[in-house]
């Protein structure tokens, strides 16, 4: 009986729903329709909201920055460049907007029976959050690196790897493993082990690889503010030089590998297979990571890049200066 009227509440509200957002009736109207006040209709419009049964999902539409776009793909020898013009230096709704960006890019470069490479972290996140499959493909969905822990769904490799895999039909192949170990001969057996050696070979195998570009800025560094390391820890991948990583695999300015004992300790794709991969698209953006983008350039991690036009202008600034 139970099931039987919370099945009636559902259909109710889908009702009163329809009504507002489809057939553009007022509140008032409503109301009368159901047979309650005003104020009911308001608390149930939020409640089929909150409930999932109502899905609002916001276009904005994209403007491109041409010159910025150009002037990248030049000077770092890019396969491609998406800047989206943007006035927001940092928050969510960049992070969205990056995302919306990011996904129409991972389109163009998909095709049937491929091999797609995640990575983890917010601008990921936001980019699966935007992908639209318009008919299912069938491909491999890969882990390339570790879980930074289930805390936060941006940082969750499983979460991710699941969700894309979803929204394609394809196959999700995941690495059962912490992303960062305490010391080397622990990241050395779990990667020896089979399951999670098996997800390493199919990441070597990726056609496309979707990355985001982290930062050692004590305001912005993903694994220090998941608690991941400490901030003695953070200030010493400083001290060798680390500005930034791809995948964990930390450069410091001028894009030279740094902090190899670090390094040792990850389970994730190493760098000659991250090198290899044809298509590497990183989504990163905000004035305060450009120097972890100029980096993440020079060391070629990346050949396709997303960024906004505040984050990409002053790249090709630091990168005359440094």
């Amino acid at each position: 009986m139970e099931k039987r009227t919370l099945q009636d509440r559902a259909s109710l509200l889908a009702d009163v729903a329809e009504m507002y957002y489809l057939e553009q009736k007022n509140q008032a109207e409503i109301a009368k329709a159901v047979g309650v006040t005003r104020s009911m209709i308001s608390r149930m419009l939020t409640e089929a909201r909150e409930s999932g049964i109502v899905d609002i999902r916001i276009q904005r539409p994209l403007q491109s920055d041409l010159e910025l776009e150009a002037s990248l793909k030049e000077k770092f020898g890019l396969k491609d460049v998406l800047v989206v013009v943007t006035n927001h230096r940092s928050g969510e709704r960049l992070t969205r907007t990056l995302g919306s960006a990011a996904a129409k890019i991972l389109a163009r470069y998909l095709a049937p029976h491929q091999t797609v490479g995640l990575a983890w972290g917010t601008s990921i996140s936001a980019t699966v959050d935007a992908f639209e499959v318009k008919e299912l493909a069938p491909l491999k969905v890969v882990q390339l690196l570790g879980a930074m822990g289930a805390r936060n769904l941006e940082y969750d490799g499983h979460d991710l790897v699941s969700r894309l895999a979803e929204k394609l039909g394809g196959e999700a192949y995941y690495i059962n493993a912490p992303y960062l170990c305490q010391n080397a001969e622990m990241a050395r057996s779990l990667l020896e082990s089979k399951s999670i050696r098996e997800t390493i070979s199919v990441g070597k195998k990726t056609d496309v690889a979707l990355l985001g570009i982290g930062t050692t800025s004590l305001e912005k560094s993903s694994f220090y503010l998941a608690g991941y390391i400490t901030r003695r820890e953070l200030d010493e991948l400083r001290k060798e030089g680390a500005i930034g990583d791809v995948c964990g695999l930390h450069f410091n300015i001028n894009g030279q590998p740094v902090c190899d004992d670090f390094c040792e300790r990850l389970v994730s794709i190493r760098r000659p297979d991250l090198l290899s991969i044809p298509v590497r698209l990183a989504v990163a953006g905000g004035e305060g990571k450009a120097d972890a983008i100029l980096g993440a350039l020079r060391s070629r991690y990346l050949n396709v890049l997303v960024t906004d036009s505040i984050a990409a202008r002053k790249v090709l600034e630091l990168a005359k200066s440094k």
